[in-house]
């Protein structure tokens, strides 16, 4: 009896920790999403096709929402990254979700008409929470694992349409403009988050939710 007891309440922080970092992942990309639909919302004349997600952040009804709405999102990836790798123990994963936490807080802290350090924060989220996707996926199974992949395969390829696009070949961003290519950057991880996070807070950790990182 004292034996069971002991392994039930080795156990009980492991899951809660897990569970933790599916919250506060699903919080993160629930705030960012909701605040990109009302800040489209309330912008005068704002331009999907051909705008960016970042004009939101310099219009004057939007400017302080959107900007902390960003800087919050880095945080709590930084915060639900690191819990998250108390749960699998690989540190390149923890080292991904830091990177997309500065890119984030960086791009909030610098709005867009600061200049050149705007655009290299935004391309820096832009690839590292698409990179957490695919790099959190090594360390699931079944379709939880397929979803991750796909997801970040789809924003990565989005990234270097746009690279291509903002280089001068607007032929790249096709009917869905500027403003289409930049969402299909961000919605898949966020979409995703909102997934993982809900994946991590149901499943308990001793169905292997998430696989710790094997050691010689």
């Amino acid at each position: 009896m004292a034996t069971a007891q002991s392994v039930t309440e080795s156990e009980t922080p492991t899951s809660d920790t897990q569970r933790f970092a599916g919250l506060t992942l699903f919080v993160l990309s629930a705030q960012f999403m909701t605040v990109i639909m009302l800040g489209a919302a309330m912008a005068p004349g704002y331009d999907f096709g051909g705008g960016a997600i970042s004009d939101l952040g310099v219009v004057a009804e939007t400017a302080v929402l959107f900007n902390t709405s960003l800087v919050v999102v880095g945080l709590l990836n930084a915060i639900g990254g690191y819990i998250f790798y108390r749960t699998h123990g690989s540190r390149w994963i923890l080292s991904v979700y830091v990177l997309a936490a500065i890119g984030a807080i960086g791009a909030g802290a610098f709005p867009l008409d600061t200049g050149g350090l705007h655009g290299l924060f935004a391309l820096a989220a832009f690839l590292f929470f698409n990179v957490e996707a695919i790099a959190s996926g090594t360390r699931l199974a079944g379709p939880m694992k397929v979803v991750s992949i796909l997801a970040g395969l789809v924003g990565i390829t989005f990234v270097a349409l746009m690279a291509i696009g903002d280089a001068g070949n607007a032929a790249a961003f096709g009917p869905i403009g500027h403003g289409g290519t930049e969402r299909m950057i961000v919605y898949p991880p966020m979409l995703w988050l909102l997934a993982f996070g809900g994946y991590l807070m149901g499943a308990p950790i001793d169905d292997a939710a998430v696989s710790p990182e094997k050691t010689p």
